[in-house]
């Protein structure tokens, strides 16, 4: 080849679109050489390992800071840290919607982080210039005074602050980062599943810090450094996010999907005593030219939800109207429309079934803080942080997902003998609920241990059992096992299955179920605590755990967990993948 092909091949390359409709800043579509792929991936990985960072310099100790600063006991704490972490992914919601419906995702990821930025300042500053009151104080000794309504409401506010920003961002940025590969193209197809992967990598390394160096000094009652560290971090992030700019690749938002939806059930409901044919023919499927006004891929028609399949009924009525202004649809909706209604129904069934799971994982930040308190925390003359114990979930995610990618994934797809590579997304959901059980039962396991050497006549319970906290590693080192399996199975799972108007709400998905997780778990510890308290008992989770059980709550949601993986593989096999235009061969394989 001469070299005057070569360089014409070569610019040929350098010009080639993307072909999964991206375009770039100037909404221009997308140079495949230009934008996007690893490099614009790894930004977005080093932001949200940052952001992680500070958010977790809050979240990983909040229970420490609610006892030791604002004054509250052990079950107040738990409850609130629960409440918080569950407002934390309700407003990822609010983040999802705005991004897939009017702002896109690049603009939705910098508002919501400069909210979280500002946030993160002003819960330092009051924590340095009002809470932290006598100077000193917020250690394991010396707790901190009353604090005033103005004072109480500073905190509460920042916080919140912190849970909006964070909530919004959230979703958002791993929808953003997927965006950033073509998945009509056979590598980078690859790359993007294996995104997911390094992403909730990213958010566990960025956890490490934070639940490793910021809690020590958080523990020594250093709280307010800690808080500035994880301003500047998230400060950090925000400027890497918009120096990336020029590579991004963009999705146009496609509008507010609750009208579509809407259209959908009023067309359905106005014709539920029209009679249709069983085999769909007599549908109305929007043509080529009419559907290429928005970048979506079609979504073919499917049988199931057949009430709904009324709302794409071509009547008498229709046909009149198309002949005047065109088809009104609040009486008549293309199929690709009502199919995006039916995705979102199968996938209900399935995040439902993941919410208790987030019950589980949510102990982490709470009940296993206040288990590894009451445990023996000193080795030779240091003290281990209960909160830092959290670090052994970070690495067991990280040699799980080592472990997964390039043992496991090949291995089974060996075993399968087809092109398919590895356990499906459902499979692995499923094999993470069963490590889940695992760990509720290796904690309920430690506690009886704990209490056996425990010294029941303490006041302060921290300390107090010569069971030493190393023992915690098994559970915490099961539930990080559990988030391969379960939480980038989820990611991959809602990213695949929803619309591609609706990739942010796939995210989102995700995210209010570990919230409903947390108020989920936050109502089992009140209905807990009034039922075992009665007739003048201390209770199951008393300020001193040592007058508890515990163990008793940690095998009561093993008993929950498993109830529901029996729940989930039902709806597992009844779930039916998503077809989509012009790769049918793609949704042939079972879920389960």
């Amino acid at each position: 080849m001469s070299c005057l092909e070569t360089q014409r091949k070569f610019g040929e390359e350098s010009e080639e679109i993307t072909l999964d409709g991206s375009v770039d800043w100037h909404g221009r579509p997308a140079i495949r050489a230009k934008s996007g792929r690893w490099p614009a991936g790894i930004i977005l990985l080093l932001n949200q390992g940052l952001a992680t960072l500070a958010f977790f310099g809050i979240g990983v100790n909040l229970v420490l800071f609610l006892t030791r600063v604002v004054g509250q006991n052990n079950a107040e704490a738990a409850n609130s840290v629960s409440k918080w972490t569950g407002t934390v992914y309700i407003f990822s919601l609010v983040g999802a919607f705005l991004s897939d419906s009017y702002w896109g995702r690049y603009k939705t990821c910098a508002v919501f982080q400069v909210i979280f930025v500002i946030g993160l300042m002003s819960l330092s500053l009051s924590s340095y210039l009002f809470l932290i009151k006598p100077k000193g104080c917020g250690n394991e000794l010396n707790h901190c005074g009353k604090h005033s309504k103005l004072e109480m409401g500073m905190f509460y506010l920042s916080i919140y602050l912190v849970a909006f920003g964070n909530g919004g961002y959230q979703p958002t940025i791993a929808t953003f980062g997927a965006d950033q590969y073509d998945e009509e193209h056979s590598r980078e197809g690859h790359s993007k599943v294996a995104f997911f992967s390094y992403f909730y990598l990213a958010f566990n390394i960025g956890q490490l810090f934070s639940n490793t160096i910021l809690v020590y000094y958080e523990d020594e009652g250093m709280w307010a450094l800690g808080f500035w560290v994880s301003a500047g971090s998230a400060f950090a992030a925000l400027v890497l996010f918009l120096a990336g700019t020029p590579r991004y690749r963009h999705f146009k938002p496609s509008g507010n999907p609750l009208s579509r939806f809407s259209q959908v059930l009023v067309a359905a409901s106005r014709k539920a005593k029209v009679q249709m044919s069983s085999n769909g023919e007599d549908l109305y499927d929007m043509d080529m030219k009419e559907s290429s006004n928005n970048n979506n891929r079609k979504i073919l028609y499917t049988h199931g939800f057949k009430f709904l399949d009324r709302a794409a009924l071509i009547t008498s009525r229709d046909m009149e109207d198309q002949k005047g202004i065109g088809h009104n649809p609040w009486r008549l909706c293309p199929v690709s429309q009502v199919e995006e209604v039916k995705c979102i129904l199968r996938l209900l069934p399935i995040w439902l079934c993941t919410i208790i799971y987030s019950v589980v994982f949510t102990q982490m930040a709470s009940l296993f803080v206040e288990q590894g308190a009451a445990m023996k925390t000193t080795v030779s003359h240091f003290k281990i942080p209960p909160a830092s114990m959290s670090s052994f979930d970070i690495l067991s995610v990280a040699a799980f997902i080592f472990f997964y990618r390039r043992v496991l994934d090949p291995f089974v797809g060996k075993l399968k003998k087809t092109d398919s590579k590895g356990l499906t997304e459902l499979q692995r959901m499923g094999v993470g609920l069963v490590i889940a059980v695992l760990a509720m039962v290796s904690a309920g396991i430690v506690e009886c241990y704990r209490l056996k050497y425990a010294e029941k006549g303490c006041i302060h319970c921290n300390d107090t059992s010569t069971l030493s906290i190393f023992w915690q590693i098994p559970q915490y080192a099961f539930i990080g096992a559990s988030e391969v399996f379960m939480y980038v199975g989820q990611l991959e799972f809602f990213n695949a299955q929803t619309p591609d108007g609706l990739k942010s709400f796939g995210s989102a998905l995700c995210m209010t179920s570990i919230s409903l997780g947390n108020y989920v778990s936050s109502l089992l510890v009140s209905m807990v605590m009034k039922i075992s308290t009665e007739d003048h008992m201390p209770g199951w989770i008393p300020g001193n755990l040592n007058k508890g059980h515990l163990d008793r709550f940690y095998f009561l949601l093993a008993a929950l967990t498993s109830i529901d993986l029996i729940a989930y593989i039902v709806c597992a096999k009844w779930y039916k993948c998503i077809q989509l235009g012009g790769k049918p061969e793609e949704n042939d394989e079972p879920g389960v």
